[in-house]
């Protein structure tokens, strides 16, 4: 898709841009946008009078407000992957009050792309889908709001998504993701494992008394337990991360979902005031914290994202509502059920701190239909634990016993789904 940009009265929010002259969709040619300078233009034309855009790479939602009731038509494109919204001819009167793109939108254009048409194209992140797309009336006064509730999901269900839709004018080009084509076409989806190594770039995480640094060895380890584990055919895994960047908490939950993830498994060697506890721990997902410890590890690891200047603000819910609304009462029993299996494994040979398995609101855990462990490996506030750490005979034997862990718990899930 090309055009020329056009500057509205007021200038556009950056990153915010607008579509005009000569967008071209296959055959189609578009008219040059009306003015909103020429007031002969507004008689009987929608008025788009300002934008609202709150959330993360999960959830997003978009809200325009419109003089009158406007009807609207919407269709999802792959490549980049873009919500395509059609309206009536329409005046973008937004100005400064177009929100910067945020979430999972990348970019939002808008303009006219017909006689008696207008366009807005959302640009987004990853794959999503619109939970919400309605129209509402205000109840303070006579406008309208347009609102979608996007929601990250995987590749697989926005390449049905797109295939499943019937549009005149659908661009020319691939609307399939590569990575789902093939599954598409019937081949056999293998069981999907994400790692999410704890940490990185301006997020260093922990630091032991000796200098060992949390992000580095998260990042060791999971490049390790991805090795280990597509030694096995019918498995694959991915990464969060495979480098020291930082990856927002909301971020890591979206990547999992895009590559339809069996498993999330999130691995940190935090710090704690007491020195003398050491040992492995594994963690679900729950409303309230199993003990105080629990607690504080949880809030420590949720206030990541501000180290790289991220604000909360415009959370959608908070993450008590997330609990509650989206996770499901199936995913948290097999989230269970991995934490003992990990467990259970690591029971023996390595160090367990005491009642092992503990639960509290880590945001990093909440995908609704993957299950999810956060594994504390150890502490590297206890010098034995720092030491183990960076021992990469230590580090072999763990990822080894991940991957037990995480095959067998596969093999219980086959029995119970067939």
């Amino acid at each position: 898709m090309t055009g020329m940009r056009h500057s509205w009265a007021g200038g556009l929010a950056t990153g915010v841009k607008c579509l005009a002259l000569t967008l071209v969709f296959a055959c189609l040619s578009f008219s040059a946008p009306v003015s909103a300078a020429d007031p002969d233009n507004f008689s009987n034309q929608l008025a788009a009078l300002d934008m609202r855009i709150a959330g993360d790479e999960i959830r997003t939602r978009i809200v325009i407000e419109f003089e009158q009731e406007p009807e609207f038509s919407y269709q999802f494109l792959d490549s980049p992957h873009r919500l395509v919204v059609d309206l009536p001819e329409t005046i973008f009167s937004l100005g400064d009050k177009a929100a910067d793109p945020r979430g999972l939108i990348s970019d939002i254009r808008y303009g006219t792309m017909a006689p008696g048409r207008s366009r807005i194209v959302i640009s987004s992140i990853g794959p999503m889908k619109a939970e919400v797309a309605k129209v509402m009336e205000s109840e303070t006064d006579n406008s309208f709001r347009l609102v979608f509730d996007l929601v990250a999901v995987s590749d697989l269900e926005f390449a049905a998504l797109v295939e499943s839709q019937k549009w005149d004018e659908i661009e020319t080009g691939d609307t399939q993701s590569e990575s789902a084509t093939g599954l598409l076409q019937g081949d056999e989806k293998p069981f999907t494992v994400a790692i999410d190594p704890g940490h990185g770039g301006i997020d260093a995480g922990a630091r032991g008394r000796n200098g060992a640094q949390e992000k580095e060895i998260t990042l060791a380890l999971g490049k390790l337990l991805k090795e280990k584990l597509e030694a096995d055919t019918a498995t694959r895994a991915i990464l969060t991360r495979s480098d020291d960047h930082f990856v927002s908490l909301s971020e890591r939950v979206r990547i999992a979902r895009q590559h339809d993830a069996d498993l999330f498994v999130s691995i940190h060697a935090d710090s704690i005031r007491i020195r003398g506890v050491r040992g492995a721990t594994v963690y679900t997902l729950s409303e309230e914290a199993s003990d105080e410890m629990a607690h504080q590890l949880a809030t420590q690891e949720n206030r990541s994202d501000l180290l790289a200047g991220l604000s909360l603000e415009d959370e959608p819910d908070s993450v008590a509502d997330i609990l509650i609304d989206l996770t499901r009462r199936e995913t948290q029993i097999f989230s269970v059920n991995l934490a003992r299996s990990v467990i259970g494994t690591f029971d023996g040979v390595i160090k367990l701190i005491n009642n092992p398995h503990r639960s509290a609101g880590f945001r990093v855990l909440r995908a609704p239909e993957v299950p999810s462990v956060l594994v504390e490996l150890g502490y590297l506030s206890n010098v034995q634990d720092e030491k183990l750490l960076e021992d990469p005979q230590w580090r072999q034997q763990t990822a080894d016993l991940l991957v037990s862990a995480i095959l067998a718990y596969r093999e219980k899930v086959q029995v119970v789904h067939n």
